[in-house]
């Protein structure tokens, strides 16, 4: 990936603090809260599920979104899906870590199923 596709420095360091991510496919949709992890200094996020409407398969549909975070900072993305096995994991790895809370282990434990290993999205500036 080019320097020219890849979020700043302070945007990385931010979306690495930030616990949830707005996420919208298109213009269409709503503002969806999702985790966000960032992996060798790239980002990533994961669907729960594959509902035909979700924001996952709207990001399929149309890579094009925005991403909202830190005090109502808004980013124009693409949504690319992750065919990395070794990034797959990397990031089932970054959300147990970053998501450490008792509360938060059924989630984290969801999202290392395969299914939903499945459905890993890069977020790149666009």
């Amino acid at each position: 990936m080019t320097a020219a596709r890849r979020f700043s420095p302070a945007t990385i360091a931010a979306l690495d603090r930030a616990k949830i991510l707005g996420v919208r496919a298109g213009t269409e949709h709503k503002y969806t809260a999702v985790w966000v992890v960032v992996v060798e200094g790239r980002v990533f996020v994961r669907s729960w599920n594959d509902k035909p409407t979700g924001w996952y398969r709207a990001f399929l549909a149309e890579a094009r979104g925005q991403i909202h975070f830190a005090d109502h900072v808004e980013r124009l993305v693409c949504a690319v899906p992750v065919r990395s096995a070794r990034l797959r994991d990397a990031v089932s790895t970054a959300l147990a870590a970053k998501y450490d809370t008792k509360a938060s282990k059924k989630w984290v434990d969801g999202f290392a199923l395969a299914d939903r290993v499945a459905h890993t999205l890069e977020l790149t500036p666009r």
